[in-house]
């Protein structure tokens, strides 16, 4: 099953670039992520066959490892209709906050961009000197706006990211636990023979105000994986994620305007080995175990 888009006897709440959202009572939610894969925040029409269970099944597992940080949403990922085995799980309905929490490690992509402009990221200074891919001295906490389906995600400030949410102190706990999340897993994946070189959280707050963090966490969606070994600062890196995906699109001659071009077979089986791969090494375990805990056809 590579689409998601109507499950019988749910409503269907949104549809996100990968993951819909549908109703599950009044304070419960299913989030199901397909197959589908974007790049320039347009989805192509090429799904990557299981990259909705591999996407679940990474937040799974790091959703346990990170408990002892930040609560999150995770109710159920058995409790599910059983089309969705694998690709879905049962979350709490939170108040999610309008930004996404980037931490960066490395400086990469849109930051290296706006370094090279401004010598700074997100408003905040970095060494003169640094090379495409170099580790920084210390993460850096920079936030984004959340795109609609199309349009491109927006860094900006912290003092404008206050601003959008509405509550400063709000955010400053949430760069804290964006940054403690964001060491946590780099230790973990380096560990395991991968650089975690940037990532964005999502955070939601309870009807108490405890704060909660959601969406997927630390995957290869909304992460750069590097190999470490074979890292070298001065170039772009070789990546786990969909930076192959983006290459590929990059090198096209699409205008990175809808719609998207249809992915060749090669791509899709290389992009779908670099997930499986990732999953392997970060979670320690065969890709089918997965499949299998969680009960997927």
């Amino acid at each position: 099953m590579n689409e998601t888009a109507a499950l019988e006897g749910l409503e269907l709440l949104a549809q996100g670039k990968v993951r819909d959202i549908y109703a599950v009572g009044e304070d419960r939610l299913l989030l199901v992520a397909s197959d589908r894969i974007s790049t320039y925040d347009v989805v192509h029409p090429t799904p990557i066959q299981d990259k909705g269970k591999l996407l679940t099944g990474l937040t799974a597992f790091w959703l346990d490892r990170t408990a002892h940080i930040a609560p999150n949403h995770l109710a159920s990922f058995t409790e599910v209709p059983e089309e969705t085995r694998g690709r879905a799980m049962v979350v709490e309905r939170l108040e999610m906050v309008p930004v996404e929490c980037v931490v960066r490690g490395y400086i990469t992509g849109s930051g290296w961009k706006d370094y090279g402009a401004t010598g700074a990221v997100c408003g905040i200074e970095l060494p003169a000197g640094l090379r495409e891919s170099e580790q920084l001295p210390e993460p850096i906490f920079t936030p984004a706006t959340k795109a609609e389906i199309g349009d491109h995600d927006e860094n900006v400030d912290f003092d404008r990211a206050a601003e959008i949410i509405g509550d400063r102190e709000l955010l400053e706990e949430l760069r804290r636990l964006s940054i403690e999340l964001y060491v946590h897993g780099a230790e973990h994946a380096r560990e395991r023979g991968i650089i975690l070189a940037d990532t964005k959280f999502e955070f939601g707050r309870r009807a108490d105000g405890t704060i909660v963090l959601g969406d997927e966490v630390l995957t290869p969606d909304s992460s750069r994986f590097w190999p470490a070994d074979g890292y070298e600062p001065g170039r772009g890196q070789p990546s786990f994620d969909k930076q192959y995906v983006r290459d590929w699109a990059a090198g096209s001659g699409w205008d990175k305007t809808p719609p998207a071009p249809a992915l060749p077979d090669d791509v899709v089986a290389k992009t779908r080995a670099l997930y499986v791969d990732a999953y392997e090494r970060i979670a320690g375990e065969p890709f089918s175990a997965w499949l299998e805990r969680s009960g997927a056809p």
